[in-house]
């Protein structure tokens, strides 16, 4: 009987034929984490770069309009150029007014975004705090805020901001429509921090801090949201895309910030009279707004993706 088979008869290779790979460990290698392993996920997406290209370009344009042109959006307003082509300095032509096309277009993103920035800061908010109080304690306050949440859910939020603009309407400003938008619509954000905390709530590390002596206040705050928080990222940066629709579909129907105010709502509004005649006045707006909601809303489906194991493993 051969050396390299066992009793059995099967055969068994020698060791200095065998090819044997052993897992090797890196001590320096920075260990995995949720957030780790979705950036390298994220980073080799080319959808992800032109997303937040196009995102950090507007936030650029809100911040700092100036920097893309030079031209008042309003001062330099000449019936003269009524409805004309692109000229010289004015590369997208002119507005009915006389208003150059592309420096409304520029100066309105710093409108739409606050807004959809600070309605979505009062959204998600809103929903952490009452999401988290009712998937944590449950029982009756789970019940109680569960049926709150159900209210403002059945109202659809861009009715409700056009009722709250229209009673306020001494009083509009960016923080008003804001609060008009985000104040009815964190129902979503509320359902989705609830279902990940009654998860996390489970966890053995949620038992061991609460039997080291901690309250479940501390609890809640020091382990139970920040292991929470990644779905409400997610749905925030979706929120943010419709908030700034619902901004510009306000300002469309004339309950907004008011004619006077840079909105791409508003110059959308204001060239559908001449969409016959001019219909760039109304198409460079409406690009504008549609290149800007779809970066954000590229940008959160590919960072819920990331951050989902299961959907990385099915790439």
């Amino acid at each position: 009987m051969s050396s390299n088979q066992d009793l059995n008869g099967h055969y068994v290779a020698p060791i200095k034929d065998a090819n044997v790979a052993v897992d090797a460990v890196r001590v320096d290698e920075k260990p995995s984490s949720l957030w780790r392993d979705a950036w390298r996920d994220l980073r080799k997406r080319p959808t992800f770069w032109i997303a937040l290209v196009v995102v950090f370009i507007v936030l650029l344009m809100s911040v700092w309009p100036t920097l893309f042109t030079q031209t008042p959006p309003n001062d330099n307003c000449q019936l003269a150029n009524s409805n004309g082509g692109p000229a010289p300095g004015h590369p997208l032509g002119f507005t009915f007014q006389g208003c150059d096309i592309y420096a409304r277009v520029v100066w309105g993103a710093r409108t739409s975004l606050a807004v959809g920035i600070i309605a979505t800061l009062i959204g998600s908010t809103i929903g952490l705090i009452m999401g988290a109080l009712a998937g944590f304690y449950g029982g009756w306050l789970d019940s109680l805020l569960s049926r709150i949440g159900d209210i403002f859910f059945s109202i659809p939020y861009i009715l409700a901001a056009i009722v709250v603009m229209s009673v306020l309407a001494d009083y509009r400003n960016v923080f008003v429509l804001a609060f008009a938008i985000g104040g009815f619509a964190w129902a979503s954000t509320a359902r989705v921090v609830r279902a990940e905390v009654l998860r996390v709530r489970q966890a053995d590390y949620i038992t061991a801090s609460m039997a080291l002596g901690q309250t479940r206040f501390q609890t809640l705050i020091y382990h139970v949201i920040p292991n929470a928080i990644a779905p409400l990222l997610v749905i925030s940066t979706l929120s943010l895309a419709a908030a700034i629709v619902a901004e510009a579909t306000l300002s469309f129907l004339g309950v907004g910030l008011g004619s006077g105010t840079m909105s791409w709502g508003n110059d959308i509004s204001q060239a559908q009279t001449s969409l016959r005649v001019a219909p760039m006045a109304l198409i460079y707006p409406s690009i504008a707004l549609t290149v800007t909601v779809l970066a954000f809303i590229l940008l959160g489906e590919l960072t819920r993706d990331a951050l989902d194991p299961r959907a990385r493993a099915r790439r």
